[in-house]
């Protein structure tokens, strides 16, 4: 007689084991696609910033080698122009007139046009940049800020050949009649329009240099009682001094090697004076004089304005040394 059996329970799974048999211990390996694709990830990220390392490194050389290239070109050029010229001769002779069969190379006649332009130029472009930047920085309010700052942008954007003729057309007529023995042709005229020319160009890098003034140094200023003038003027710009060299700096540079107005409106009569009233030739307006002339290649005429464009290059070389030693010099530190 068979006995009678009672089924079993179904047997429970405990924690770590299964039917059949334990859970196996070991997690699962990660898959290799996940790892192969952040390998690759890293790699295509690296060769990336390598090529874009690659690309600045040659924009670099490219300035570097322009520079050069017009360094090479202007000393070479010159030292074929001092074989038939002595260096005593181009630097003390009251005369230029390379062009003539008398001919006299002294460059200090056209760099008293240069000097003279200039200085009309920065007699109106610094007070009234500075004048700008400073009411643009702590006077004026963000709606007159974004209304005024574009509109000085736009002298930036208007050809100086306009600023010619706005000078010899316009401002000559109108100071002739404050000055009548004024000639049409004078470095007056057009040293006040490139003077306005270079205003947004000092009061933009002026301004800045005062906004990134801490504004700690204002909140000092007030706290002792000052007025807002008074912390503008007293606190404000002694502390953005650099920044504002900067700024008449490059605005001497600009100035110096302007072309097109002179060109026009002031005569380039190769005259030496110190007068601005007077007409006078410019380096600048030299070089585009004999330029579009038809003097050969290789001439001794035509070689002067190389000497000449080396000459510029060494003025604008020397006013932007003096700017970084000023720099250095009185740089605020925060």
């Amino acid at each position: 007689m068979q006995a009678n059996t009672l089924p079993l329970p179904p047997r429970r799974e405990r924690a770590g084991e299964r039917v059949g048999g334990p859970l196996p211990l070991t997690l699962p390996s990660p898959r290799g696609g996940e790892g192969n694709n952040r390998l690759a990830h890293r790699a295509s990220r690296r060769v990336k910033e390598r090529l874009i390392e690659a690309i600045l490194f040659l924009a670099a050389l490219v300035s570097v080698f322009t520079t050069l290239g017009i360094v090479y070109i202007l000393v070479s050029e010159s030292l074929v122009f001092f074989r038939h010229v002595p260096l005593w001769d181009f630097l003390t002779d009251t005369q230029w007139t390379p062009l003539f069969d008398d001919a006299h190379f002294g460059i200090v006649v056209l760099l008293s046009g240069t000097l003279v332009s200039s200085g009309v130029a920065l007699a109106v472009a610094i007070p009234l940049g500075t004048v700008i930047a400073i009411h643009l920085s702590e006077f004026a309010g963000p709606r007159l800020r974004e209304t005024v700052k574009p509109m000085l942008e736009l002298l930036s954007g208007v050809p100086t050949i306009v600023y010619g003729y706005f000078a010899l057309l316009f401002v000559t007529p109108l100071l002739q009649k404050l000055i009548p023995e004024l000639p049409g042709f004078n470095l007056l005229s057009a040293g006040i329009v490139m003077g306005i020319m270079i205003i947004p160009t000092v009061s933009s890098i002026a301004e800045d240099a005062m906004r990134a003034v801490p504004m700690s140094l204002r909140e000092g200023s007030y706290a002792m009682g000052a007025t807002r003038f008074q912390t503008a003027v007293k606190v404000v710009v002694p502390a953005a001094f650099s920044g504002l060299l900067a700024a008449y700096i490059l605005g001497i540079s600009r100035a110096v090697g302007e072309t097109m107005i002179l060109a026009v409106a002031a005569g380039m009569q190769p005259n030496l004076t110190w007068n601005p009233l007077e007409p006078a030739a410019t380096i600048t307006a030299y070089i585009v004089q004999v330029a579009l002339g038809d003097l050969p290649h290789g001439s001794v005429g035509y070689q002067t304005i190389f000497a000449a464009g080396l000459t510029l290059m060494l003025i604008t070389l020397l006013f932007n040394i003096l700017g970084y030693w000023l720099r250095k010099r009185y740089r605020e530190t925060y």
